[in-house]
């Protein structure tokens, strides 16, 4: 309903929870009125009894028809490193801190679990304090099974603020590697001693289903592979002011090499590239935000020589998967999209980009931002190289203190917000997970 008091109220029915899904449900609202506030409650049905659960109530404000007030969230890295749910500091308090700043819906980009990384009830931090955490029989080992994968979500949803912040906050959410294994690409097979199964495409295939099973995404139908066609990579329009392109740089990810092919190797793979070049094109919206769950001109490594992102740790032309991201820039500039921004998240430090062909070797492009933040609740780490071939530019950073800091200070773990205002100026700030903010920006728009 559009009142809180319920008095004109639409009911929406999901199909059967079961087993099939892990009880999770979803329905899908088609024709809600623009900019409005909107009220839900939600409650289960016994299909044979027809005895109704306790309801659980939320709203959201639905997409604005006009030029208005925008606010947003994005970050990444939920219970990494084996820092889960500790409810003694109380719990992921990154959530919370994002969740008062009213946001009208938040970007999760990626690494939504850790189903890599076990969670164990004792962790010794270095100042000698114990970290003490939630656990379940799921998150004690690498997920594996659908079950495991499953249970790793369920697990997020333990904590009171990420509860809170669901029920009120609009979710984009993405996936990245560790939904599945670190750094894991189609076609690899694990050399990790802790796996039974090493394939990692059925690994993924089950970490997938689970994943869409728990999102507010397209879902997986019951008995499904954990591929269905339904698309992770898409757009979500916010109105005549900003649009969101959310990208998959996992599902057609050419293996980890050292990124030094003189042929185009694939981040995106030609159809999303195609497509991202497409819609961008096409856009009408002032802002055009791209989700990239892995970071441009970071330099990302998996092992001693090979690269998990885009940079080869080389500053010259592009080369391997840095050809992809030439084309989509020098389509861009063809093209004459403008205000054009980048969100990650995934190196768990947050920190601010400016990417020029002033300073680059590959210069067909116009200039723009990335921002980075996350993590949310895990280890945080940094800050990394910056790799010179598109022209990067650091504004600002921060990092923890030491390598794989708990999240018990709040203040080594970071999200970004986004103001845009009715006059169209975008305004950026990297918070710290208490909601301090440590560094902003205002962008004015291209017209």
């Amino acid at each position: 309903d559009t009142r809180s008091m319920f008095t004109q109220p639409r009911r929406a029915v999901s199909l059967l929870a079961d087993q099939r899904t892990d009880f999770t449900a979803r329905v899908e609202l088609t024709g809600l009125p623009t900019d409005q506030a909107i009220f839900y409650r939600v409650f289960f049905e016994d299909a044979q009894t027809g005895v109704a659960s306790e309801p659980w109530f939320g709203h959201l404000r639905s997409v604005p028809q006009t030029r208005r007030d925008i606010r947003f969230v994005w970050s990444g890295d939920t219970a990494g490193q084996g820092w889960g749910i500790n409810e003694e500091i109380g719990g992921m308090r990154g959530y919370a801190a994002m969740h008062v700043t009213r946001p009208d819906f938040f970007i999760h980009s990626g690494d939504t679990i850790y189903a890599d990384g076990p969670i164990s009830a004792e962790v010794t931090e270095r100042d000698g304090q114990v970290w003490r955490n939630l656990v379940t029989e799921e998150v004690s080992k690498v997920a594996e099974t659908l079950n495991e994968y499953r249970g790793r979500h369920r697990y997020n949803m333990m904590d009171k603020n990420v509860r809170a912040l669901y029920a009120e906050v609009p979710v984009i959410a993405q996936w990245d590697d560790h939904e599945t294994h670190n750094n894991w690409y189609p076609g690899q097979i694990l050399t990790d001693s802790r796996y039974t199964e090493r394939r990692v495409d059925v690994l993924a295939a089950r970490g997938r289903q689970a994943w869409q099973e728990y999102q507010p995404i397209a879902g997986v139908s019951a008995g499904g592979t954990g591929f269905e066609p339904a698309r992770i990579y898409r757009k979500i329009s916010r109105g005549p002011q900003l649009e969101i392109f959310c990208l998959d740089m996992r599902t057609y990810k050419d293996a980890n090499t050292d990124g030094k092919e003189t042929q185009l190797t694939h981040i995106l793979g030609q159809e999303q590239t195609d497509w991202l070049i497409r819609e961008m094109s096409k856009s009408k919206a002032t802002w055009k935000v791209i989700a990239n769950d892995l970071p441009l001109g970071l330099v990302v490594p998996d092992g001693p020589v090979n690269q998990e992102s885009l940079s080869n740790r080389e500053d010259g032309a592009p080369l391997g998967k840095e050809l992809e991201l030439a084309g989509v820039l020098s389509a861009f500039k063809r093209n004459r999209v403008k205000n054009v921004v980048w969100l990650t998240a995934d190196v768990h430090y947050c920190a601010a980009h400016h990417y020029s062909p002033e300073r680059a070797a590959f210069s067909d492009f116009d200039p723009f931002w990335e921002f980075v933040a996350g993590p949310i609740n895990a280890g945080s780490f940094g800050p990394n190289a910056l790799d010179g071939t598109f022209g990067p530019e650091v504004a600002f950073f921060k990092a923890g203190a030491y390598a794989n800091e708990s999240p018990r200070s709040g203040e080594s773990q970071y999200f970004g917000h986004v103001d845009l205002g009715a006059d169209d100026v975008f305004t950026v700030s990297l918070r710290n997970a208490k909601g301090a903010v440590l560094w902003s920006k205002a962008l004015q728009p291209e017209r």
